[in-house]
């Protein structure tokens, strides 16, 4: 469990060993065993649940439609079926979604500067996430308007990671967070970095940290706070079912400088002026 959803609990009077218990489950970033944490999850019959990420959160709402759902983080709740609409959800889940309308234009503009001569940038996504259809489309059509080709280079088991990055045809990648791919970020960017291929990401500091060129994303942190106030709220009473589902507001743009020398890449003025954190 994240530290700012707990900390941000704790602040508003929830104490675990006094009147919070909490129990975890862990897939390791597969998908296969979703289906039967969420089973047993929802036999202990908690209070209430909560999940990051598109693929999780479909796990949960397949296991009950009746305990609540907060999401810390989910990519197109309303396409991928989860909820009925943003403003009114309709059933048990609400929370924190990464919609991307302005995240991936933003981020393909930004990896575009920094490669201006790349001619085709491609998606890269795990092919079990729901909401890879919603951010390629806002993909293509960002990569369209600056006149670049672009795929969805879908990945289907953590074994594929590094054979589809070296065998990409793409002069660069924009990765798309998930939960097979946070275990895993250091595997993509080593891959990414052994074929020179310049690889940005819009899942923040921790795929950055494990070596991705640059990261344009919501603060991490700001995401789990702001489930943690739907969690408080839904603990004292509140419906999810009218509970609008909300999007952080603020972005920032962490770049990994010396990834961008192993590629012998030279980040434009222009890109760093407006970077939030150089990691040297």
């Amino acid at each position: 469990m994240h530290v700012k959803f707990l900390d941000r609990l704790h602040e508003r009077g929830w104490i675990e060993g006094t009147n919070l218990v909490v129990d975890m489950r862990y897939a390791g970033g597969r998908s296969e065993p979703l289906p039967a944490l969420a089973a047993e999850l929802v036999a202990l019959r908690p209070d209430l649940m909560v999940t990051a990420g598109t693929t999780p959160t479909r796990a949960l709402r397949d296991a009950t439609s009746t305990i609540p759902i907060v999401m810390a983080g989910g990519g197109d709740p309303v396409g991928s079926g989860l909820v009925q609409s943003l403003a009114r959800p309709g059933g048990n889940i609400t929370g924190v979604s990464l919609l991307g309308q302005e995240i991936i234009p933003k981020a393909l503009s930004l990896l575009h500067e920094v490669v201006p001569q790349a001619r085709r940038i491609d998606l890269l996504g795990n092919a079990a996430n729901p909401a890879n259809q919603f951010f390629a489309k806002s993909f293509s059509d960002a990569a369209r308007a600056r006149g670049l080709d672009s795929h969805l280079l879908e990945i289907r088991s953590v074994d594929e990671i590094a054979p589809a990055i070296a065998a990409a045809r793409a002069d660069a990648l924009l990765c798309l967070p998930d939960p097979m791919f946070a275990p895993n970020a250091r595997r993509i960017a080593d891959a990414a970095i052994e074929r020179r291929l310049p690889l940005a990401n819009t899942g923040g500091r921790l795929y950055t940290t494990a070596g991705s060129l640059f990261s344009y994303s919501v603060n991490d942190d700001d995401v789990w706070q702001l489930a943690a106030v739907y969690a408080d709220r839904i603990l004292r009473g509140a419906k999810p079912a009218e509970m609008p589902i909300e999007q952080p507001s603020r972005y920032e743009l962490i770049i990994n400088l010396k990834t961008a020398k192993a590629l012998g890449l030279t980040i434009p003025q222009s890109v760093l002026l407006r970077a939030d954190e150089l990691m040297r």
